[in-house]
């Protein structure tokens, strides 16, 4: 029997949107070529009004012109809205993240059901951030009104049945869907030595260490380029890009490419040229990049916490490493060679970016890595204490 499914987003393409919008908006289309009715109900600062999307029916409330009534006003539109799509057409399930339903009533003549995608307790638990007590008890009023669970990874449910002391409800794993028509290997190989990343250009994408990691994968690979395809974030500190281009080490900037958002239609082939893709975050609930990388039959790299492990095998379909560190990001990249032998590293670069590198350096040699350096700059070699070979006027001389 055709369903009437109501899905809560305010993120909906063509609205700026991440994996969450791209998913619903598959998700409907699919839904609706089996004969179901779809709705999408979300918020739009820029486009209020109605749509139709291959058949989804699209529709964007406008924002609150107030700052700080957003929760009041947007709830009650959303609450009229959907009274008014329920008596058009009785409206089966309304599904929604995990703050989503906390604004709906207590009495409700639908089905309610939370896709967990990482909401604020998880993402402040897993990131070490304080939780806001506000958006706590949303959270916890949006689970209580949720009459089933699902989660995009076994990671992301579990963390929160903890955090939220969900008990023994049911939280099946339904994964994000690739569209595998669109997501699929490509006819020729990746480009060697091409790394590709998209996502969002922020701190907990993991970004900034993959930037610092490129001058020791340079060292080893001198023809590495990285494209990084994202909307930038701008905070109270200003763009993250900005601040992210200032620190590029001036010989890994020519190897880096910030080419800012990029269509999804356009996504395939951006990281089909790239022979990894590299997704280094911080904490995931489970990133539809991961999956498409996949799909594509790319080597993907991520981080080895959170739900990484449920999709990326490590030494089989990607690589594992400690995101927060640039060695081993860098050591992941070039495919942990047993010796990296590094040519006046530090030739053309100031002071600061020079002792960063060495870091860098001495990192990857504490992972395993043999390092040999080629250098003029004794005063900077003096910083380390390892073995030096000093070659002069044709002799070799060997200190430990």
């Amino acid at each position: 029997m055709p369903l009437h499914l109501c899905f809560l987003c305010h993120e909906y393409p063509p609205e700026p949107h991440g994996g969450v919008g791209t998913v619903v908006q598959a998700l409907g289309r699919a839904l609706v070529a089996r004969g179901h009715r779809v709705t999408v109900l979300g918020v739009s600062r820029t486009r209020p009004g109605e749509s139709d999307d291959h058949g989804v029916r699209v529709v964007r409330l406008p924002h609150a012109r107030v700052r700080g009534t957003g929760l009041l006003v947007h709830g009650r539109r959303l609450r009229r809205r959907l009274a008014s799509l329920h008596r058009e057409h009785p409206i089966d399930v309304v599904e929604g993240q995990e703050i989503s339903l906390a604004v709906l009533p207590r009495r409700r003549p639908y089905a309610t059901v939370i896709r967990m995608n990482g909401g604020h307790r998880f993402f402040a638990a897993t990131l070490g951030t304080p939780p806001r007590a506000w958006r706590s008890r949303l959270e916890r009023r949006s689970f209580a009104r949720a009459d089933h669970l699902c989660a995009v990874s076994a990671y992301v449910g579990e963390t929160t049945r903890r955090l939220l002391d969900l008990g023994d409800r049911p939280i099946p794993v339904l994964p994000n869907g690739v569209d595998t028509t669109v997501f699929r290997p490509p006819p020729e190989p990746g480009e060697p030595h091409r790394i590709a990343f998209a996502g969002t250009v922020c701190e907990k994408k993991g970004i900034r260490q993959l930037v610092q990691a490129m001058p020791a994968v340079l060292a080893h690979h001198p023809d590495a380029h990285l494209d990084v395809a994202g909307r930038d974030w701008v905070d109270e500190h200003g763009s993250f890009r900005a601040r992210l281009e200032a620190e590029l080490d001036p010989d890994a900037a020519a190897h880096v490419r910030f080419l800012g958002p990029v269509d999804h239609d356009d996504l395939p082939g951006l990281l089909g040229r790239a022979a990894v893709l590299a997704y280094p975050s911080h904490m995931e609930a489970m990133p539809l990049a991961w999956l498409e990388g996949l799909a594509m039959g790319r080597a993907v790299l991520a981080g080895d916490i959170g739900p990484a492990p449920e999709v990326v095998e490590h030494g089989v379909t990607g690589v594992l490493c400690d995101p927060h560190d640039p060695a081993a990001i860098a050591r992941a990249l070039i495919e942990q060679p047993e010796i990296l032998l590094a040519d006046e590293p530090t030739g053309n670069v100031d002071p600061p970016l020079a002792r960063r590198l060495l870091r860098l350096f001495i990192e990857l040699n504490r992972s395993g890595t043999a390092v040999l350096i080629a250098t003029h700059d004794l005063s900077l070699m003096n910083q380390v204490d390892a073995r030096r070979m000093i070659l002069s006027d044709g002799r070799l001389d060997i200190y430990d």
